[in-house]
């Protein structure tokens, strides 16, 4: 076990950071001002998807001055795998979105098969509107939908494999205080 924490521990030291704290705190506060411009008078319904989207989601609600209720839902491809697989609904939305407006939070757009599933999803369930936020959106041409974008997003970043601000390396390094990337990758 040691030698996998040594491993975890030279994965950040090793690491490019492509967007330190300060980049990603001002784009959290200019999606908080687009968010607010577009959804205050809505009432919506916020899930969070887990866990990806805990820390921008931690981050961007206090920032956001008007009525809303949060729930939380959690579909992954990844796991703690450096690559997506099939979809796996963990947990199902835990609010209903029946006749509501409803923005779902996560923490990265890659290719964008969770997210688009995510969202049919909650289109299925009756949610009258259906918004994304993202923290990262990255730049290439294998989204699940060609030309595929949140409706609000932080920061566009390289083709990389990421982590930090709520993305993972191997479970670890959600907690990384800027966005991350990996040597070679």
């Amino acid at each position: 076990m040691k030698e996998d924490l040594d491993a975890i521990l030279r994965t950040l030291s090793d690491a490019d950071c492509l967007a330190d704290q300060a980049m990603v705190e001002a784009a959290i506060e200019r999606m908080a001002g687009e968010i607010s411009e577009r959804l205050a008078d809505t009432n919506p319904l916020i899930y969070v998807v887990m866990n990806g989207g805990l820390i921008l989601a931690g981050k961007l609600l206090p920032r956001l001055h008007f009525p809303l209720e949060v729930a939380y839902l959690h579909a992954t491809r990844y796991g703690d795998a450096l690559c997506g697989h099939t979809l796996e609904w963990r947990v199902p939305p835990t609010e209903p979105p029946r006749d509501r407006t409803v923005l779902v939070i996560d923490d990265i757009l890659d290719e964008g098969h969770t997210l688009a599933a995510i969202l049919s999803r909650l289109e299925e369930l009756g949610a009258r509107q259906v918004r994304s936020a993202v923290l990262v959106h990255k730049t290439h041409e294998r989204k699940a939908i060609p030309g595929m974008r949140a409706d609000f997003t932080g920061l566009d970043v390289a083709d990389r494999f990421l982590f930090g601000y709520g993305m993972d390396y191997k479970g670890y390094w959600r907690n990384a205080p800027g966005i991350y990337a990996l040597k070679g990758h």
